[in-house]
């Protein structure tokens, strides 16, 4: 059955499911956009005795695949930390976005930067590589360069697939067939993205709306919620309301779903 829930600020975790009426909730551990040490919220013991399963969001500024020595090392530096603070903490999964190269770069050095990765980094979770909404040059957006990932990571232990529906809708893919596709590539979904746009499919903006509210086909939203089959995390704006309102109109569409 399909667990759902939302990111939320690490303050009081268990007080924020409740709040929302959700199964799970993702985090992060410390600066979303900073290089310091992961830090694990109190409390965190409080929702695997409370049934609320935990997901990790790794800082956006993590970029496995540059070739700049300045990024690419404190990433994986960053990345291993937060695997094993995440590890520790019993989340089911950290999450990381694709990452990307510049215009100068051939797309090859990002990939054997991802392989480097994880073959010095041990996973002690799943860890999860994100599709991206914008960048030519992502790593994860374009379903050809996905493809040319996956054929060099996939075989890693642990390497995971989460889909953002945001970010698909806005990479210009179909969402009609995103989760086929994906999957023929991937052989997975581990958990999905569920966020509406606010942007025109193709944008590149990564500008996040709450469900039946953007340009996303509110059934074809769902559609893809329930092909994937996968526990769902809403990253929609509104704070509580606007995410408590998102999950009830998610499980009242959906079959199958934990209650």
């Amino acid at each position: 059955m399909l667990s759902i829930g939302a990111h939320v600020g690490e303050a009081d975790l268990l007080a924020e499911a409740a709040a929302r009426e959700a199964t799970l909730v993702q985090t992060f551990f410390g600066d979303p956009q900073g290089w310091k040490a992961p830090v694990v919220p109190d409390g965190v013991g409080a929702l695997t005795a409370a049934g609320v399963d935990l997901y990790v969001h790794a800082p956006y500024i993590v970029n496995v695949a540059s070739p700049n020595n300045k990024i690419r090392i404190p990433s994986r530096k960053i990345l291993l930390a937060q695997a094993g603070a995440a590890a520790a903490a019993g989340a089911k999964g950290l999450i990381v976005h694709g990452g990307h190269v510049t215009a100068a770069d051939d797309p090859a050095v990002g990939i054997s930067n991802w392989v480097k990765t994880f073959e010095r980094m041990p996973c002690p979770l799943p860890v999860l590589v994100e599709n991206t909404a914008g960048g030519e040059f992502a790593m994860a957006r374009h379903l050809d360069a996905l493809a040319r990932l996956w054929e060099a990571i996939g075989g890693f232990p642990g390497v995971g697939f989460c889909l953002d529906t945001c970010h698909a809708h806005a990479g210009g893919l179909d969402l009609v067939t995103v989760v086929d596709r994906v999957t023929a590539i991937t052989g997975r979904i581990d958990l999905v993205h569920c966020n509406d746009s606010r942007d025109l499919s193709g944008s590149g903006a990564d500008r996040h709306a709450n469900l039946g509210a953007g340009h996303i086909d509110p059934d074809v939203l769902v559609a893809v919620v329930q092909a994937a089959g996968a526990p769902v995390v809403c990253e929609t704006p509104g704070g509580v309301d606007g995410q408590r309102a998102d999950i009830a109109w998610l499980r009242a569409r959906l079959t199958d779903v934990r209650p």
